[in-house]
């Protein structure tokens, strides 16, 4: 086990803060009148960048820097494994859906129907074929699939290996950007999308093989981050041709939040602790909270305290959103998410090992 990092906790607050801002911003642009700010607006959030996919993909990017190393020197390390995660995600994701069912019911007068509420209770609705109750549960699809591929290559002894992932994002990003070239088919390139967040999952370890172990040299992450950026920038502008969502989304704003997260990944990971800012970094150990129970916040706030459709109103209404996520999601990291992480601790095998810092992370600047 290794103790967090700062500027690790810094990107996780940068991540979910703009998922939560793009959200906010799409309300205000989408259900209210912005008249002469509109363009202005729209442009921000759907032309040139989408703060939300830049956020979910900073996330997968970290996912790939830490969970490859969670295994622990254990007797029973996968299954070991297998409990941290459970209770990492589980608990804080059931309190999500409960407190979304509550408040979609009280505010929208919406229900869900009780097979498609429990198959979203198992988290593999996605393989299920089963609806997300809410659309952002999609990328919890991908970080368990990584997962599985981390397991899967963990006990074939390859998740150690010098090139491992470097030949999985080679592979992943070639084959993806001729599916996109040459395949005219949307559910072909739905598949490739998820290779193209699983390979920013592996080009994270890539980063950490190079900045922290030291197996891996630059020219390795400038290689796989060039074939990571023509593919994504090739299968977005396949993937959602031009245009897309009512023409209110182009596809470069996706593609270029793909490449962005890459290189503030990279310049982060490079820099260390220094890249490291408390509130940010408190932001960030609460931020899987923050991503689940964010969305519900809002719809509490859009409908009970909207001030105004005017500059100063929409500005208070994303700081309303941005704060009362924060309050709520500590709440319930405080009484949910810590408690089960720290229950989940008690049963592994591994629970009395000491947290160690390893030595290239003191290098990082990182404190004991």
């Amino acid at each position: 086990m290794h103790q967090r990092l700062a500027f690790i906790d810094t990107l996780r607050g940068i991540a979910v803060l703009s998922v939560v801002v793009q959200h906010a911003l799409e309300v205000i642009v989408r259900e209210h009148p912005t008249g002469a700010y509109h363009a202005i607006l729209h442009d921000a959030i759907g032309y040139y960048m989408n703060f939300g996919r830049f956020g979910v993909v900073l996330f997968f990017f970290v996912s790939g820097f830490v969970i490859p190393f969670s295994f622990p020197g254990s007797a029973s390390p996968v299954n070991d494994f297998s409990i941290s995660r459970f209770f990492r995600l589980y608990p804080a994701y059931w309190t999500s859906i409960a407190i979304g069912l509550v408040t979609m019911q009280a505010v929208e007068s919406k229900t869900y129907p009780v097979s498609q509420i429990a198959a979203n209770l198992t988290m593999l609705q996605s393989f299920l074929e089963v609806p997300h109750l809410w659309d952002f549960y999609w990328t919890l699809t991908i970080e368990l699939l990584f997962y599985v591929v981390c397991i899967g290559l963990f006990a074939a002894g390859l998740l150690s290996q010098r090139l491992t992932a470097v030949a999985i994002l080679v592979a992943i990003a070639l084959a993806g950007t001729a599916v996109a070239v040459l395949v005219e088919d949307r559910a072909a390139w739905v598949v490739m999308e998820a290779g193209l967040n699983l390979s920013a999952m592996f080009l994270g370890k890539i980063v950490r093989d190079t900045v922290i172990s030291g197996t891996l040299r630059w020219r390795h992450v400038a290689v796989c981050t060039a074939l990571y950026a023509l593919f994504a920038i090739t299968l977005c502008n396949s993937r959602y041709g031009g245009v897309y969502d009512d023409n209110f989304f182009y596809s470069y704003s996706i593609g270029g939040a793909y490449v962005c997260a890459a290189l503030v990944f990279i310049a982060f990971a490079a820099f260390g602790e220094r890249m490291a800012w408390r509130p940010f970094a408190f932001v960030g150990v609460i931020s899987y909270s923050v991503y689940l129970m964010s969305p519900f916040a809002m719809v509490w706030v859009h409908h009970y305290a909207w001030l105004g459709d005017e500059p100063l109103g929409w500005l208070a209404f994303v700081a309303e959103v941005v704060a009362s996520s924060i309050f709520v999601s500590w709440m319930t990291y405080s009484l949910v998410e810590k408690p089960a992480i720290a229950f989940g601790r008690k049963l592994r095998s591994d629970r009395r090992t000491q947290v160690v810092l390893e030595p290239a992370l003191s290098r990082q600047g990182a404190s004991q």
